[in-house]
């Protein structure tokens, strides 16, 4: 979560509003946040149905997913920045207009492909959402204290969204068909649109000549964002072909060649423009701790994904079990974060961030070496039960430390990016994840008995412990035990940043 980031005096048009109407606004913004998380995690128990109506491989269907996480992760990094160009209003709308368009085109789609890339397009919707409705939250409360609450409520509500979104989804697959869960997606876009369009004001200093929005517009690294982009789908895309094709046919093998000059080429590209233009700043590598907490946060959503995805199709299409069914077996995946958050942030005040950060990738590894036994319902209380309930406990403490200490060791000058790149790196770790998983799982599938069989899903559970064991001995080797140093005052370092730093 960003610590409270003061706001520019000129501006008065959101601060100015009356209480009850602030308030209206701000439940309506952490809708936009719920609608963002719950566009992943409705369609969980949808996949089964889904994929079997249109014909897509278990390799294929993590597109469902990977699609929309992969647009939304990587133009996140941008998507902050337009605030600074445009009427951040016009944003939201713009986001809640392109997210309640395309949802609603997918409801109609019944081929594959046009499938994936409506829920590509989706998660363009949801990049410039997110940072637009976090611009107006802060400045619609630029007291710190009502901010950092206002802040809390925001990221309350995408832990919200993965939880209900993931029983709603459920019902409406049960009681109706699955594509109702593309109209909800799309009648939530249009009611925030909607209401933002009726009760948010527009900034007073965002009507910029077209000269100065020009040169505003230079300072947006679309290359970076391009380069990213398109090195991720196409890494994605030789995963996802591998299992299927072979890993030595030239679909596999050119995707991944390509998308590794793109990455390498990203990296290359940041270190050469000007720090204040680059999405992730290459000085940031260079903070203490900020690589290898940066590498932590691929890791809790790519944990539930991948828990997620393996077992919703065979519950539903191997045990017979009902969407319903199914969802209520995975409520320990999100109801523990109610009760575990409060103790996380507890032990983080209390104790030395490494070793809380250590126990709770010990207590996922635990969890998670229980989850390759429930290869039967007979095995659910036995092994997943008790596995969801460790390793979901150890994922909370390990987002939860992270969501922390990733803004605590860097400047508050410089919350919005690192902000935008918690995020990003939060769903690209679950999209390149579950991607490999997937492949993992069809490929030994192939020589194993075929999908109905647990060994592949076996082998992709033995590949997620071994990403969390490598992850472990990270943070042990080279996490330094150092408490986050100590800050100035977030007003005073805002007021020494140069004018043409802030974005």
């Amino acid at each position: 979560m960003a610590p409270p980031t003061k706001v520019p005096p000129g501006d008065k048009a959101f601060s100015a509003l009356p209480t009850a109407r602030k308030v209206i606004l701000l439940i309506i913004l952490c809708l936009s946040q719920f609608l963002d998380t719950f566009a992943i995690s409705a369609l969980f128990s949808a996949i089964p149905i889904i994929s079997l109506e249109l014909g897509i491989s278990n390799g294929d269907s993590v597109w469902l997913i990977s699609g929309y996480q992969l647009t939304f992760a990587s133009l996140m990094l941008g998507g902050g920045r337009l605030s600074d160009i445009y009427n951040p209003k016009h944003n939201f709308l713009a986001g809640a207009a392109i997210l309640a368009i395309f949802s609603l085109a997918s409801g109609f789609v019944r081929k594959q492909i046009p499938l994936f890339i409506l829920r590509a397009l989706m998660g363009i919707g949801a990049a410039i959402n997110v940072p637009s409705a976090l611009y107006i939250i802060i400045h619609l409360f630029p007291d710190p204290t009502s901010q950092a609450k206002a802040v809390a409520m925001f990221g309350i509500c995408g832990a919200l969204g993965n939880v209900i979104g993931l029983v709603i989804g459920a019902f409406i697959v049960n009681w109706a068909t699955w594509p109702w869960i593309f109209y909800m997606f799309a009648i939530f876009g249009a009611v925030l649109f909607t209401g933002v369009m009726v009760l948010c004001p527009s900034p007073q200093g965002s009507h910029l000549s077209a000269l100065d929005k020009a040169k505003r517009f230079k300072r947006l690294d679309m290359l970076g964002v391009f380069l990213m982009t398109a090195g991720l789908i196409l890494f994605i895309f030789g995963v996802t072909s591998g299992s299927a094709n072979g890993w030595d046919s030239a679909r596999c093998l050119a995707p991944f060649l390509i998308s590794f000059i793109f990455l390498i080429g990203f990296f290359f590209w940041e270190a050469r423009i000007p720090e204040e233009m680059a999405v992730i700043p290459p000085s940031l590598w260079r903070v203490e701790n900020f690589a290898i907490l940066a590498g932590c946060a691929t890791m809790p959503i790519m944990w539930w994904s991948i828990v997620l995805l393996l077992f919703s199709w065979v519950w539903q299409n191997v045990y017979g079990w009902s969407p319903i069914i199914t969802a209520l077996h995975f409520l320990p995946l999100g109801l523990l974060g109610f009760p575990v958050t409060p103790v996380a942030t507890s032990l983080q005040q209390r104790f030395s961030n490494k070793w809380v950060l250590l126990g709770g990738h010990i207590l996922a590894l635990i969890g998670t070496a229980l989850l390759p036994f429930g290869d039967s319902p007979q095995h659910y209380w036995r092994f997943v039960f008790v596995g969801f309930c460790i390793g979901t406990t150890g994922i909370i403490i390990i987002f939860t430390i992270i969501s922390i200490d990733i803004f605590a060791v860097t400047s508050p000058k410089q919350a919005g990016v690192v902000g935008s790149i918690f995020n990003c790196f939060n769903q690209l770790g679950s999209a390149a994840g579950s991607a490999i998983a997937a492949s993992i799982q069809t490929s030994v599938d192939k020589t194993h008995g075929g999908p109905t069989s647990w060994t592949g899903r076996k082998a992709a559970f033995w590949f997620l412990f071994a990403i969390l064991a490598i992850e472990t001995i990270c943070v042990f080797v080279f996490m330094h035990d150092t408490l986050p140093r100590p800050k100035p005052r977030i007003e005073e370092e805002l007021t020494d940043t140069p004018e043409k730093d802030k974005i």
